[in-house]
């Protein structure tokens, strides 16, 4: 018994092995297509989002604004809140990049997407990566599991300083108010567990303008590169 279960763990190991070259691959297709775009803005938000609900048509305003300010959009090439980002964003005739992965459920790619400037990945860290080396800024919309995930690894690297700092923004106060109070009630001032300057890290607005005075009073003298 135990040397047939040695014999499945080192069959683990050599597959483990190979799987390297195609992590590989899935970070050089993705350098050397995202190093040629220029600077973009990433727009996160649920996938769930139908095309009625008040929060695509926020997005793609926000996406609009975003692209009049010389950006490009990158979004995660789903539907939802990803489809309107990049609708905003070929509306206002910027680049329009999908970051797509493939998924059980939810993900199908949007036709909003550049056709030169659709990627696809297999690997999350792989795309999140890509996320956070390119991204000039997060514009956070509300959403589930996978928004708040992005938007707490932004967070956290550029807290531990692993990212250069960037404009983080959450838009529609009355969505992320909740979650503001409880990180400034709990891991603040109950627990000690961030620090006071780490809530400067985010913005909370509610409007595309206000977007746009942040990304203006953030690169107003202050160039574009890569985050990392």
């Amino acid at each position: 018994m135990h040397r047939k279960n040695l014999k499945g763990w080192n069959e683990v190991k050599t597959n483990d092995s190979w799987s390297v070259f195609k992590i590989m691959g899935e970070f050089v297709d993705g350098f050397e297509n995202l190093s040629k775009i220029g600077p973009c803005v990433s727009i996160f938000g649920s996938a769930r989002t139908k095309s009625d609900h008040p929060h695509y048509k926020l997005t793609t305003e926000v996406a609009e604004k975003i692209v009049e300010l010389g950006f490009g959009i990158i979004t995660g090439g789903g539907p939802g809140i990803m489809e309107a980002a990049n609708k905003g964003a070929k509306k206002a005739l910027g680049p329009s990049v999908g970051l797509c992965i493939e998924l059980p459920f939810e993900q199908t790619i949007n036709k909003y997407i550049d056709d030169d400037k659709s990627l696809d990945f297999d690997y999350f860290f792989v795309r999140k990566v890509m996320f956070m080396k390119y991204a000039q800024a997060f514009v956070v919309m509300p959403g589930g599991f996978g928004t708040l995930d992005e938007l707490f690894e932004a967070l956290t690297l550029i807290q531990t300083k692993k990212a250069e700092k960037f404009p983080v923004i959450l838009v529609d106060k009355s969505f992320w108010q909740g979650c503001f109070e409880w990180i400034k009630e709990r891991l603040l001032e109950n627990n000690n567990y961030i620090s006071e300057i780490d809530l400067d890290l985010f913005s909370i607005v509610d409007s595309p303008d206000e977007v746009v005075d942040i990304l203006n009073k953030f690169y107003d003298k202050k160039g574009f590169k890569p985050n990392f």
